[in-house]
């Protein structure tokens, strides 16, 4: 179990979960939900495909009123009048615009009517553009490979937003801040092979392949290279997660 999600479950304490929302879903989150002593939950996924997957995956540990949707934030019918005691948004602010551009302003709006009792919200604090450490700077190095292999080949990468942000939104949209805090990020062998393993998967989508062969040469140069470092320095401490509580305050604006 991650740090963050067992800091959810000491916020939680004693309090019953209920019935649980899961509002931007994947197995890893996923696989935590199916642990918790819920009443019942409902995941959401907007990746295509993805919803017959979960299902697949999960279908042992699935319950019969438990369900996995897919579906758009941005369709005011999806999952209307649907109200939950707890609501997970696991890095999903950072996913929306690889599936809806422009809408992390009104997503934790749009959450705010299924939210009964409490929101939890995870999120990557954005990387600065270069570090000090030369360390740090191997990991801003894969992100932005990463993200441009994702651009070239016809895709759109994920975008975080820091916390500061994230808590004015979370006001503004009619949420109470109970608790908000950083949790320090250490990459390991895993982080590294799977975002350079991203890169890879979108070679095949380049429109040229002398520059996707060029890329592949690139990719496989700095996994050598950052994973040796990580050797050196025994994982690479970079950067931090951040986890938020917030509760409903006052009224949710009605569907329009």
């Amino acid at each position: 179990m991650t740090t963050l999600f067992s800091h959810i479950e000491s916020i939680q304490g004693d309090t019953p979960w209920g019935t649980f929302l899961d509002a931007g879903t994947g197995s890893h989150s996923l696989n935590w939900v199916c642990g918790l002593p819920t009443s019942r939950w409902t995941a959401v996924t907007c990746g295509r495909g993805w919803g017959e997957k979960l299902r697949a995956e999960f279908a042992d540990r699935m319950r019969r009123d438990d369900r996995v949707e897919e579906g758009n934030w941005t369709d005011p019918a999806f999952l209307y009048g649907d109200v939950y005691d707890v609501v997970l948004a696991d890095y999903l602010l950072g996913a929306v615009d690889g599936f809806s551009p422009y809408f992390q302003g009104r997503l934790l709006e749009r959450l705010r009517r299924h939210v009964g009792s409490r929101l939890y919200l995870v999120g990557l604090e954005p990387y600065p553009e270069t570090a000090n450490d030369p360390a740090g700077r191997i990991i801003i190095e894969i992100a932005k490979l990463r993200d441009a292999c994702i651009l070239l080949a016809g895709d759109r990468p994920y975008r975080e937003f820091p916390l500061d942000w994230t808590l004015e939104c979370l006001e503004r949209s009619g949420y109470r801040i109970e608790d908000g805090r950083s949790f320090p990020i250490i990459y390991r062998d895993e982080f590294i092979n799977g975002q350079l393993d991203v890169c890879l998967r979108k070679l095949p989508r380049f429109s040229s392949r002398e520059l996707a062969s060029e890329m592949e040469h690139t990719v496989q140069a700095l996994r050598e290279r950052a994973l040796g470092v990580c050797e050196t320095h025994r994982g690479i401490r970079f950067g931090f997660d951040y986890g938020i509580h917030a509760t409903p305050a006052g009224d949710p604006e009605r569907p329009r």
